[in-house]
């Protein structure tokens, strides 16, 4: 009989009808069977999709944990680094350093628990380690040479004995230090008298006058009062810190010697302070910023708040300074006075100054919306940062998606305004009007559509509100080429307040402050202006005492030239 395998349609005529039938017989059996495996593969199917499923959905659930694990650890990471801390008494700060630090661990484990139980994955080969490029030591550091040579110079091969040729050499260079050396300038003024006259009864004695000084009668020169300045606003050292330093060069310079030396040159170079509040404020485009330091108030035993407001020119502007004020406190009449109207000082060449003009930019504290405000200054307009809108949404990040999309849509508009750098006002501006604002105002349509998707109250409606409440100043900058994105300038500007206040703690006086406004307020100029801060206060502290007042621009931050060597 033949097999279904090899039956053809040809085969099927004449056949019996006992045959037909066991034909049929058979059919039915293999049909059967191919029912059986197909239902027995479709199960197993299921069953891997099940399966499958399952794996898919303890992935999901791992991913999820890890990353809920990893915003907790990041968080306590600010937790215990964060300035909110230094509030606490020492035994509530260690109780929390020790919870902390349970809980870090705790959250490590568990990290590393899920990490390990995810599926391997084929390890990459890994490149070979890369050396670190090492930076070339600069040039106009002295050299001392160290010459190395073979002590025997003639061939050891074998029956050769020939003197050898030198071919090369190699070269490697290592930084050293002396530490700072004190010395001393000994003036020596000549006494000369006339003896003809002298023999006449007529005394008659000639001598070179003294040099004015910083410190009449003082025995330190202008190098040591600028590296005392340095030392205590640039690099935070106290003066009892400072006193200990130099006696390990074997010089006795009492800290009430060092803080005299400090006040009178601050005093000394209050009208160069002057000058230079002048000069910032002549740039129609100011940044404002304000961080506050602690004020010892003697009479009740404690410290009380004060504040820093810094005032800088345009991050984009050609010619670069910062002007600090020291304050009492943080209310609108600080800014406002600071930038109105001001008289010249009693018998300076300067001319009053009319208030100040301009673009400001700053934040959204409401302080500076009475120097802003259009009624009283209506030639002054505020632009607000763009790294502050930012900051709210970033604050949320890893609880919010919407965050994570604002984000990155701010991400790109700062991507594009770097192509910008080198550019001036008029270019900058008209790259931003092809660029960068159509991307503002895709994401002004989405944060209005996603305002209107969230509830009142929550903590991403507040960071679209901070955006959206102030727009008009947040794009300020799309609207003046001169105008930065943010505020971050005046941030850096303000950071070095930030690091003194964990050295010296709190200011001395009121006077204490403004001198260290002063002082610092130079200094800071002087960086910016590519100037090494102790070689401008020392130069501009010798030249003060005899320059001319008329000329007393001369000596600021952006004029200054290094002496000739």
């Amino acid at each position: 009989m033949l097999s279904m395998r090899d039956l053809k349609p040809q085969d099927l005529q004449g056949l019996s009808p006992d045959a037909i039938t066991a034909l049929a017989a058979q059919m039915l059996e293999h049909i059967g069977q191919q029912a059986n495996e197909l239902e027995s593969k479709s199960h197993e199917i299921e069953l891997k999709q099940k399966l499958l499923e399952r794996k898919d959905r303890d992935i999901a659930y791992r991913d999820a944990k890890i990353e809920k694990i990893t915003f907790e650890l990041t968080r306590l990471k600010r937790w215990k680094f964060g300035a909110k801390s230094e509030a606490m008494t020492a035994d509530q700060r260690q109780m929390f350093q020790d919870t902390l630090l349970e809980d870090e661990a705790d959250l490590e484990a568990q990290l590393a628990a899920l990490q390990a139980a995810l599926p391997k994955t084929p390890a990459k080969p890994k490149a070979p380690p890369r050396r670190p490029r090492r930076q070339a030591l600069p040039d106009h550091l002295r050299r001392i040479e160290h010459h190395h040579e073979p002590e025997d110079t003639t061939c050891t091969t074998a029956h050769c004995g020939r003197p050898m040729t030198r071919v090369g050499e190699d070269i490697s260079e290592r930084l050293d230090i002396v530490p700072a050396e004190f010395f001393v300038h000994r003036h020596i003024y000549g006494k000369w008298t006339c003896r003809c006259c002298q023999r006449q009864g007529i005394e008659r004695l000639v001598q070179e006058p003294a040099d004015p000084q910083i410190i009449d009668g003082g025995i330190a020169a202008s190098g040591l009062v600028a590296h005392t300045l340095i030392s205590r606003f640039v690099d935070h050292l106290p003066y009892y810190r400072q006193e200990i330093i130099n006696a390990r060069s074997g010089v006795h310079t009492p800290r009430s010697t060092l803080a005299r030396s400090a006040g009178n040159a601050g005093a000394a170079m209050y009208p160069l302070f002057v000058a230079h509040k002048r000069f910032v404020l002549s740039c129609p485009v100011l940044h404002a910023d304000e961080t506050p330091v602690s004020l010892l108030d003697p009479g009740a035993g404690k410290t009380k708040r004060a504040y820093i407001w810094a005032y800088a020119r345009g991050e984009l502007d050609a010619q670069r300074g910062v002007i600090y004020e020291f304050c009492l406190g943080r209310g609108s009449q600080y800014p406002v006075a600071f930038l109105g109207a001001a008289q010249g000082p009693p018998g300076s060449s300067l001319e009053d100054q009319p208030a100040w003009q301009g673009t400001l930019v700053c934040d959204q504290y409401a302080g500076y919306d009475s120097a802003l405000d259009k009624r009283v200054y209506p030639q002054r307009i505020a632009a607000h940062c763009a790294a502050h809108a930012r900051r709210k949404f970033d604050e949320l990040l890893g609880t919010s998606e919407v965050a994570k999309e604002a984000i990155k849509r701010i991400g790109w508009i700062y991507h594009v305004e770097g192509q910008f750098d080198g550019m001036d006002a008029q270019q900058r501006l008209a790259a931003r009007d092809q660029l960068t604002r159509p991307l503002w105002k895709e994401l002004h349509i989405w944060l209005k559509l996603e305002r209107g998707r969230v509830p009142d109250g929550g903590s991403i409606a507040g960071a679209i509100d901070y955006s959206l409440n102030s727009w008009s100043a947040l794009t300020r900058h799309l609207e003046d080429g001169a105008v930065p994105i943010d505020n971050n300038f005046i941030e850096r500007q303000i950071k070095p307040w930030a690091m003194g206040r964990r050295a010296w703690l709190f200011c001395g006086s009121e006077l204490a402050g403004q001198r260290a406004a002063i002082v610092m307020s130079l200094v800071q100029s002087a960086k910016l202006n590519g100037h090494d801060p102790w070689a401008y206060l020392r130069d501009v502290l010798e030249r003060l005492p005899s320059h001319p007042d008329s000329r007393i621009e001369e000596l600021l931050p952006h004029r200054w030239l290094a002496p000739a060597a």
